[in-house]
C-alpha cells in the first residue's frame, strides 16, 4: 500500500489531490472534482487542503 505523499508529477497546484489519489487508487482529476464540490458545502476543507499542503511530505 502506498504511502500518502505529494507526487513530484500529475500536480497542478500543490499535489495534493494527486497524492490522496494515488493512495487511494483513484484518478486525480476524480479527487479534485469531489473536493470542488465540498467547497460548496460549509466546512473547513480549504484549511484542511493548505495543511496537508504543509504536512504532506513530497516524494523523492
Amino acid at each position: 500500500m502506498r504511502t500518502l505523499a505529494r507526487p513530484r508529477h500529475n500536480r497542478l497546484i500543490a499535489g495534493v489531490c494527486a497524492g490522496v489519489a494515488e493512495r487511494f487508487g483513484l484518478t486525480p482529476w476524480t479527487v479534485r472534482l469531489i473536493f470542488l464540490v465540498s467547497c460548496l458545502l460549509p466546512g473547513p476543507q480549504f484549511l484542511i487542503y493548505l495543511a496537508l499542503w504543509f504536512l504532506l511530505p513530497q516524494e523523492p
